[in-house]
């Protein structure tokens, strides 16, 4: 009888989920003047950070009235977003003939880059059960 019991209770945590592994959300809240157009949204972790597809992608439609974001179900772990409004809604960040974005935009942490984007080490941020942030797009 005990035999059995310690078999149904080997396999029952073996059949349980591993609850840790994606039960993190992350709550974006952007903070903009502008009342047309859409944000968009993109977040990152440290292997895409730098040039990589994002882990997920989302759009704030500002013109309706909406300010956040919400990603479910994400791997606990370290993260960084990039963001811009796309005023025109052309799909892409506009520049100026230099490259220089003409379009508002923002990472997380409200980082600022050094003569180009945010890095990594200034946007990440740790994401674990339920984590909010917002974000100023300038």
């Amino acid at each position: 009888m005990i035999r059995t019991a310690l078999i149904a209770a080997a396999a029952l945590l073996t059949a349980a989920p591993a609850f840790a592994a994606d039960d993190a959300s992350l709550a974006l809240t952007f903070d903009t003047s502008a009342r047309t157009g859409t944000i968009m949204v993109a977040l990152y972790d440290a292997a895409t950070y730098n040039g990589g597809q994002p882990v997920r992608v989302a759009q704030v439609d500002v013109a309706n009235g909406q300010t956040a974001a919400t990603f479910e179900d994400l791997p606990a772990g370290d993260y960084g977003v990039k963001a811009f409004h796309d005023l025109n809604g052309n799909g892409r960040m506009d520049t100026n003939p230099f490259g220089m974005p003409t379009e508002p935009f923002a990472f997380s942490n409200n980082a600022v880059g050094n003569m180009g984007p945010a890095g990594w080490d200034r946007a990440r941020f740790a994401v674990s059960g339920a984590t909010t942030q917002t974000i100023s797009i300038r």
